[in-house]
């Protein structure tokens, strides 16, 4: 009987063949923590008498979610981060000094790779199944265990088969793939399951669109997202400084048993909006030009979409342009790389001359933390993952998820706009 690439990431770290629906307790080869739940693990890894880290280079630690400190309790729970990380001369420990969003961060870093079981105690931490990796979320005990032990328990999850074909159209992009995906599934279609994404769009999928498009496999209720390796990701590893270990490449049988096949046309697809108040409230925007949505605030960043790419897809539309009084556009790069370099190739002097503002690399908007938070019936396009009632601030406001290039074109008018018609 054929495995999927999932089924085979866990068996070679558990020694033998394994199957969905199989609990199995595995080795981890990344355990990542950040600074709202690490401080909860480091409480239960020192309140149980443990000294020392099973797998010292297999732990992170990124402060990125209120980095630089917002306040005074946010300020706390980075110096308990701080002060294990000393304490452990932990390797891999990024602030301020280095700091970025943990899913941006950690694959720049070349600390995530092609075959790895990873885990985070964030639901963005699938993510780096655009590398090939398995990787998921899991909580702040769960995120001890894996300190103490260097492994933990999973159930290895069923998969769907998300088969994508024809090349994408202009200005649609891993953002638009994915929110298409969860208009089908809704937001518990895929609940526990791996997101598989097949078929012949993957060659015209840079890295950015994947770790999009994983990103928000946990949006669908997924367990995991996962792209097979091949020579985009490959590109993209030869690209890093250093690899922190020897990628191990998987791929599915033809034979292998998916609970679930979805199929999906590409070439047809225009860019996506998800409406208030769920990711899978999905419209087209051409729907939503012709709903006249005022907008007072554009965000792009977030582990979702701030990255080198999509500054460049907002620089192109915005030069020359300026936002519309009555909005705010805010930046938020991924990474101080990522800031570095789109300063160097003029984008960020594009879009500051346009009347954007650049924030330091945090989480803050994202989960209406700091730098930029909704007052009372503000309305808001993101690049972000989520749009919750309250998600990014006063529970009256409204959230609309799109892409880059979308987010671009609504700061120039104030209204939701489609780039292909600038």
């Amino acid at each position: 009987m054929g495995q999927t690439i999932t089924e085979k990431i866990f068996s070679e770290h558990v020694g033998r063949e394994v199957f969905a629906g199989e609990i199995v307790r595995s080795p981890i080869d990344m355990v990542i923590g950040n600074d709202i739940t690490t401080p909860i693990s480091i409480k239960a890894f020192e309140e149980g008498g443990f000294e020392k880290l099973a797998n010292p280079e297999g732990f992170a630690i990124v402060l990125d979610h209120f980095i630089p400190a917002k306040d005074i309790a946010s300020a706390n729970q980075a110096k308990i981060s701080r002060e294990f990380a000393y304490k452990h001369d932990l390797k891999y420990f990024f602030d301020e000094k280095d700091m970025g969003i943990e899913h941006a961060l950690l694959p720049e870093k070349g600390l995530v790779l092609p075959g790895d079981v990873i885990i985070g105690a964030d639901s963005h931490t699938c993510t780096h199944g655009g590398l090939g990796a398995f990787s998921t979320g899991m909580g702040s005990t769960d995120i001890s265990f894996g300190m103490i032990t260097g492994g933990n328990w999973f159930k290895i999850p069923e998969s769907i088969k998300v088969v994508l074909s024809g090349k994408p159209t202009e200005f649609v992009s891993g953002k638009d793939i994915i929110l298409e995906v969860i208009r089908i599934l809704g937001v518990d279609g895929a609940l526990y399951k791996t997101l598989e994404f097949v078929g012949d769009t993957t060659q015209h999928l840079t890295m950015d669109d994947r770790f999009s498009i994983c990103n928000m496999a946990i949006e669908a209720g997924a367990k995991n997202g996962i792209f097979a390796y091949d020579e985009i990701t490959q590109e993209f590893l030869d690209s890093r400084e250093s690899l922190r270990a020897e990628p191990k490449i998987h791929y599915s049988d033809e034979d292998a048993a998916y609970c679930q096949v979805i199929e999906i046309d590409v070439e047809k697809l225009e860019p996506v909006i998800a409406y208030p108040f769920l990711p899978d409230n999905g419209h087209s925007i051409s729907q939503a030009v012709a709903d006249e949505i005022r907008v007072d605030q554009v965000f792009i960043g977030s582990c979702t979409n701030g990255r080198l790419s999509d500054f460049k897809v907002a620089a192109e539309i915005l030069d020359g342009k300026k936002v519309a009084r009555h909005v705010r556009l805010i930046l938020t790069p991924g990474t101080q790389k990522i800031l570095r370099d789109a300063t160097k190739a003029g984008y960020i002097d594009t879009l500051v001359d346009a009347g954007a503002v650049v924030s330091n690399p945090t989480c803050g908007a994202c989960l209406g933390g700091y730098m930029g938070i909704l007052g009372d019936d503000e309305v808001c396009i993101s690049t972000t993952n989520r749009n919750f009632v309250g998600r990014m601030g006063s529970r009256s406001s409204k959230i609309y998820l799109a892409n880059s290039a979308v987010a671009a074109a609504s700061a120039i008018s104030g209204y939701i706009t489609d780039p292909r018609g600038l």
